[in-house]
């Protein structure tokens, strides 16, 4: 997924997307311990869409800080 896709999606759809891929990535984790991943390239994959959407979240609520600051 693109960091420029994901920037146009709200906080609150990231919010639900990173919940999702946490739990992909719980449920690869056990998969990859028990020798039933098939996909591991897969796994590389989530975790850097996990980066991107906390990255995102992140300037954004630095943004919105920095907003508030300006304006007292």
């Amino acid at each position: 997924m693109k960091a420029q896709d994901l920037r146009t999606k709200t906080s609150d759809e990231l919010s639900d997307q990173l919940i999702t891929l946490r739990r992909e990535q719980f449920n690869m984790r056990f998969q990859r311990a028990s020798g039933q991943l098939e996909n591991t390239a897969r796994v590389r994959v989530v975790r850097r869409d996990i980066a991107r959407i906390k990255t995102i979240l992140t300037q954004r609520r630095h943004d919105a800080d920095s907003a508030a600051v300006d304006k007292t």
